[in-house]
């Protein structure tokens, strides 16, 4: 039976067609570790665990690329002088890594860290600087979306109605929809945060990281391009745009997973509403949990409201006391994978 994915790109259902006889090559955007890791990023990284296990009980070998942003505007803010960038970073990713673990969630294949990429992301800036699609321009490089004539193919959006790119200072820009691909260090930016390069000090823009990483880990051409479904725009907008205009193939599909809300709410900070993973995964057991972000198709969103873990506990109940009534039937069986231990 043929593997059936929704493609994003294509708006329909495809069949799965590896690059590779029986193998799929799979990049997951992975956190901005700048803040405590919230529930929809425990259901963002339990989709693609899911995912990764269907297509390895196919018989497919896959290879999950998940990254890691340790640099980023959001995590110099937060930053001080007792926390700097890279001791928060390092901070914050064990409690993503800690969260992904108690739910069960296996370590990807390769895990990244943009930090150690830079001369990658400075490669392919050079090959779009080189090709006409990118300019310097007062210590910072930029994307030019109009040397792009598929920009917006993703989202299927006409650049003139995008919003302008707020991802960095627009005082070299030739249109506001052009991004950054590096950004000149600013004077009250810690020195250490930079990184030398052929334009100046400073360090790379969010969207060219993960078309840095993808390629070094899986290669110009891969099958899948994976994450949250507030990352098409900008963020895989500009991801496939700036690798295809580079002369790479590029991911054959997209897929993107629903949100979380909040009672009928987008979680966010203004709302004071965000569910933290370490306090989510104290209110019930952690396949309880599991259950709860995986049970919804992965496309849908989740609306958690007060009484949806016992909801969900009961539901799991029921499978658990299923399984252990076959598990006698069958003399005590032990269902492998399960995360239910049958016991005669």
């Amino acid at each position: 039976m043929t593997v059936r994915l929704y493609d994003t790109k294509a708006q329909a259902e495809a069949d799965f067609v590896p690059l590779e006889e029986g193998k799929v090559g799979m990049y997951v955007c992975g956190p901005t570790v700048q803040s405590s890791p919230h529930i929809g990023h425990l259901r963002s990284a339990l989709v693609y665990d899911l995912w990764r296990r269907w297509f390895t009980y196919r018989g497919y070998d896959v290879t999950l690329v998940r990254n890691v942003t340790d640099i980023d505007d959001k995590i110099l803010v937060n930053a001080s002088e007792h926390d700097p960038w890279w001791a928060l970073a390092y901070r914050v990713e064990l409690e993503f890594t800690a969260g992904y673990s108690r739910l069960g969630i296996l370590p990807p294949t390769y895990e990244p860290r943009a930090t150690a990429s830079i001369p990658q992301m400075q490669e392919i800036i050079q090959r779009l600087i080189d090709s006409g699609h990118a300019y310097a321009a007062a210590g910072d490089v930029y994307f030019d979306t109009a040397s792009w004539p598929a920009y917006g193919e993703l989202t299927h959006q006409k650049p003139a109605d995008m919003v302008a790119a707020g991802d960095a200072d627009p005082r070299g820009k030739r249109a506001p929809q052009d991004f950054a691909l590096w950004k000149g260090r600013k004077d009250d930016e810690p020195t250490d945060a930079s990184w030398h390069s052929p334009w100046g000090e400073g360090r790379p823009g969010w969207h060219i990281e993960c078309s840095a990483m993808s390629r070094r880990y899986l290669g110009p051409a891969f099958d899948i391009h994976g994450g949250g479904l507030d990352l098409r725009f900008p963020h895989h907008e500009n991801e496939i745009a700036q690798s295809t205009a580079a002369g790479d193939p590029f991911a054959t599909y997209w897929v993107h997973n629903g949100l979380v809300n909040v009672e009928g709410q987008k979680m966010s900070k203004s709302l004071g509403n965000s569910i933290f993973a370490a306090e989510f995964l104290e209110l019930a057991r952690p396949i309880v949990v599991r259950y709860f972000l995986g049970a919804a198709h992965y496309r849908s969103t989740i609306d958690y409201h007060e009484g949806s873990l016992v909801e969900a506990e009961a539901a799991l109940e029921r499978i658990e006391v299923f399984l252990t009534r076959a598990g006698r039937r069958l003399d005590g069986t032990r269902f492998a994978g399960s995360g239910v231990e049958i016991v005669p």
